[in-house]
């Protein structure tokens, strides 16, 4: 999470040390976001623009990551997951948990799309990307995928 609370420069820079030690398949960055029910309550959100500055900078470090553009940056700014496809980022993922348990998994307050269902969100998903000229592709999505 960008912008967690006590997160500093130094931190990132060894969490981007350690992702090119581990090489993983796929990596989700997000701007931090306080959820009510928390002792984080009252502090202060991640940067939409840190968040974008890493995943831009993730896709020059590794080329062939899974990189989403999370929803967290869609909750920020209505642009917010377009914003980051712009930015490096290769992965979209639609909300597809039944609408009656949505609440269940609530990580922080006002997520988008947590009423629409799933077909309602897929096509709002598709539409956005299409925006800044990209299509989404349906598939197993592992990283055998992208190549």
């Amino acid at each position: 999470m960008v912008g967690s609370p006590g997160q500093t420069a130094e931190h990132l820079a060894e969490d981007f040390q350690f992702i090119r030690e581990l090489q993983p398949e796929m990596v989700g960055i997000g701007p931090f976001i306080p959820h009510s029910d928390t002792p984080f309550a009252k502090e202060i959100q991640g940067s939409m623009e840190l968040t974008l500055y890493l995943l831009s900078l993730l896709r020059i470090q590794q080329p062939d990551l899974l990189l989403p553009a999370t929803t967290a940056l869609a909750t920020i700014n209505p642009r917010g997951r377009e914003l980051g496809i712009e930015a490096g980022a290769n992965v979209v993922m639609p909300n597809l948990s039944p609408v009656g348990v949505r609440d269940k998994y609530a990580l922080y307050n006002g997520k988008v799309c947590t009423g629409d269902e799933a077909a309602e969100c897929r096509k709002c998903l598709e539409k956005r990307i299409e925006s800044v000229g990209y299509h989404i592709v349906i598939s197993r999505g592992d990283h055998c995928d992208v190549k």
